[in-house]
């Protein structure tokens, strides 16, 4: 009796234990929490501009990422991101400032003009190392255009590709996606814009141009007339969007804390659905 007496004291003390440990864990979890939650707490934000949030993107900014080339309206799915991850870090319309930032110039080393940049730009490791990603925010696929009188139009391949001359904008996943995965006997056609690329394609000195698919959708059927999208195809790796920001920002962890919220509740959902859904029939070309 004594033997089972001294077992059972010593499983209770030891349940004590774990209980007291269990306590101490959910108490440090909680506590770094809170920490956390304060650390981004408006007040406390590490901001380019104090008690402004400074928001870059390129000049113009197209559809259906921006409507009118004016970001700050709140129309189009980046700046209805911009303006819901603004919120959830405390700052209303009028507390954000859209400033310029080239898309090429967005991930060089150095210092920032801005807090985050949101500009269709892909996560990659050559950027990650100048520069700092939040966690994506939308995903998408590479697509190319060509026009509807074309023989390319009716392309069943990428290896139907093999042998166009293709345009692309310099810095872009598009052109990875164009070396590694259409790999075309021609090097394809680089140009410092998107609105170069544009004007390359409509004076037919490329026969297809490559970029992002929701682009694509936008330039088809508003910017080139008598185009088409003959296939979407998946880039190397996929191609995650996220918002960019200066190396080491101490404002990513709240800047990530914040899409997590809004993935959680549907509201990037629910933007993407409304800016970025399509009814068109694009097939994937393998």
């Amino acid at each position: 009796m004594l033997k089972k007496s001294l077992i059972a004291t010593a499983v209770s003390a030891l349940a004590a234990t774990v209980a007291l440990a269990a306590g101490t864990t959910t108490a440090a979890a909680a506590k770094s929490a809170s920490a956390a939650s304060s650390s981004c707490a408006t007040s406390k934000l590490a901001l380019h501009t104090p008690g402004q949030l400074t928001v870059a993107t390129d000049d113009p900014a197209y559809p259906p990422y921006f409507e009118g080339n004016k970001p700050a309206n709140g129309k189009g799915f980046e700046s209805a991101v911009a303006y819901a991850v603004a919120k959830q870090l405390g700052f209303g319309p009028q507390k954000v400032k859209w400033v310029v930032e080239p898309f090429d110039s967005s991930y060089a080393p150095g210092p920032k003009s801005f807090d985050f940049d949101i500009n269709e730009i892909s996560i990659t490791k050559a950027r990650s190392q100048a520069v700092t990603f939040s966690t994506p925010y939308y995903t998408n696929p590479q697509a190319i255009i060509v026009y509807k009188s074309s023989p390319l139009a009716h392309a069943k391949s990428l290896a139907a590709f093999k042998n166009a001359s293709i345009g692309v904008q310099i810095g872009t996943t598009s052109l990875s996606a164009v070396d590694q995965v259409i790999n075309p006997k021609q090097r394809a056609s680089v140009f410092n814009t998107s609105n170069d690329v544009v004007e390359a394609f409509k004076i037919h000195r490329v026969d297809a141009i490559v970029v992002d698919y929701a682009t694509a959708l936008y330039l088809s059927s508003s910017e080139i007339s008598k185009s088409t999208i003959a296939g979407q195809f998946i880039a190397p790796g996929g191609d995650n969007w996220g918002l960019l920001m200066k190396k080491s920002s101490a404002l990513a962890p709240c800047v990530d804390n914040a899409l997590a919220k809004l993935k959680a509740n549907g509201t990037l959902a629910n933007l993407t659905k409304r800016w970025m859904s399509s009814k068109v029939a694009v097939p994937v070309l393998k």
